[in-house]
């Protein structure tokens, strides 16, 4: 696809390849028997796990059976019936389009906020539950400010954040604390992890005096529960008032070198609400410890790859911040293989043109991540663990395809990407350094097969052994 200079998209034939629009073409709608098939294969699967915060029930029912892989391959099955789409269909009474290209996929993320707008109604009704003055759910010149005040606070474009230090040494303080619990067990398990992950996370972005402030994670954790019932759930103003007042203690008292601090001083203007940012960094590095704990899980099943981390692991001054390009490798295959985001909604603001026809305003724009992710977008790796597709070695093949979306894309894509890289490659790194993992859970991931579509990152356990 090409985009001509007023951004709509040029025209194309069936395959593909550009040329003038035939005036029979149409974009051709999903029938009833269709879009009942996406929403069993592909969305609710997707709502099932949970969107805002993962069920633990749900998540063991996708991986046992195989629910995310249909979803894949409904996806794949559209596309071969009725070309790349956008594939128009109707949601009770909602009017959805499905990305299937990588190309519109493209489009779409980097034409936002105008006209595709990540403040969907779904959105607003979900993430309004703990952020409700979060970037992603504001409008107009409110959401441009915010924005750029985030990108400000989190430095979005360098690969070593300031934070750097600080990061590396919290990650490495609380990695010695788990690796020591897991060394008397012989074993590392999922609630273990995330408690030493909620810790790194709030020292991370509120400081030390939040360590063991678990309470305030609860509260996040009881209103992302409410959220995933998007418009349904019923509000829970004062459980938000009190976990929004706890937030806003630590940026009034904020820790040097913390986050909260990086907050309580950058400039911005009146109603940009800059504690109340927080809240959805705290959301984001939940995913990131989902994937940090299914990197490891690669890793361990992948003696090469295991071979070659442990060597950058190692290489440098383990306290002096490094950027680890395999093990970041390593952190965005897993968000690939297993996306924190299987599915990127955009509505759209006004009428937009595609090849064969119009989508008027008011349209819902589903980018189904694990189709782009797995299937033949994602060619030539689909269901191979290949970090190197991510670092120089390869010139950044991933970087380039605009299938793959880890961190989403544009104008609305994930500000703290490298903060978030920075502190999951820090704790890989800390982790495979001196000690070797066998995977005891199942499935059982192996090198010579296809890495399996649902990973649930609840069940993952590992047998942990100190190298010699």
């Amino acid at each position: 696809m090409r985009l001509t200079e007023s951004g709509t998209e040029a025209p194309r034939k069936p395959d593909g390849s550009p040329g003038a629009p035939d005036a029979a073409d149409t974009l051709p709608a999903l029938d009833a028997r269709e879009a009942a098939g996406v929403v069993a294969d592909a969305l609710l699967p997707v709502l099932a796990g949970g969107v805002i915060v993962r069920r633990p029930r749900a998540m063991s029912l996708v991986e046992r059976t195989g629910w995310d892989r249909r979803g894949v391959e409904r996806m794949r099955a559209l596309r071969d019936r009725h070309g790349p789409g956008p594939l128009p269909l109707t949601v009770r009474g909602r009017a959805y389009a499905l990305v299937l290209d990588p190309r519109d996929a493209h489009r779409v993320l980097h034409e936002t906020p105008d006209p595709f707008s990540p403040a969907t109604l779904e959105k607003r009704g979900s993430l309004a539950q703990f952020q409700p003055h979060g970037v992603l759910i504001s409008g107009g010149g409110e959401r441009t400010r915010r924005r750029e005040f985030v990108e400000e606070v989190l430095e979005t474009p360098e690969p070593l954040p300031g934070i750097a230090g600080r990061v590396t040494r919290v990650v490495r303080e609380e990695a010695a604390v788990l690796l020591a619990g897991a060394e008397r067990s012989g074993q590392l398990l999922w609630d273990e992890f995330d408690a030493a992950w909620w810790r790194t996370v709030r020292r991370i972005v509120l400081g030390d005096a939040a360590r063991d402030d678990a309470a305030l994670t609860a509260q996040l954790g009881a209103l992302r529960s409410a959220a995933n019932w998007s418009l349904a759930g019923p509000r829970r103003r004062r459980l938000r008032s009190a976990f929004l007042a706890r937030v806003r203690s630590y940026v009034a008292q904020p820790e040097p070198g913390s986050l909260a601090e990086r907050v309580a001083r950058t400039p911005a203007p009146a109603g940009t609400d800059r504690a109340g940012q927080i809240p959805h960094w705290l959301f984001a590095y939940d995913a990131a410890g989902m994937a940090t704990m299914r990197a490891l899980a690669v890793l361990a099943t992948h003696p090469q790859w295991a071979a070659r981390a442990r060597e950058e692991a190692t290489a440098g001054e383990p306290d002096v911040p490094r950027e680890l390009p395999l093990l970041r490798g390593c952190a965005l295959e897993s968000v690939r293989l297993w996306p924190t985001t299987p599915l990127i909604l955009r509505e759209s603001t006004a009428r937009t043109s595609w090849k064969g026809g119009t989508l008027p305003a008011g349209t819902v724009f589903a980018v189904y991540t694990p189709y782009l992710h797995r299937a033949e977008p994602a060619a030539p790796y689909e269901d191979t663990f290949a970090p190197q597709q991510w670092t120089e070695e390869t010139g950044r093949q991933a970087r380039s395809n605009p299938a793959l979306l880890p961190f989403s894309s544009g104008g609305a894509g994930c500000p703290g990407e490298n903060l978030v890289l920075s502190t999951v490659s820090t704790l890989l790194a800390a982790l495979v350094e001196q000690h070797q993992y066998t995977l005891a859970s199942h499935p059982q991931l192996r090198a010579s097969a296809p890495v399996p579509t649902t990973l649930d990152h609840f069940s993952l356990a590992f047998r942990v052994q100190p190298l010699s």
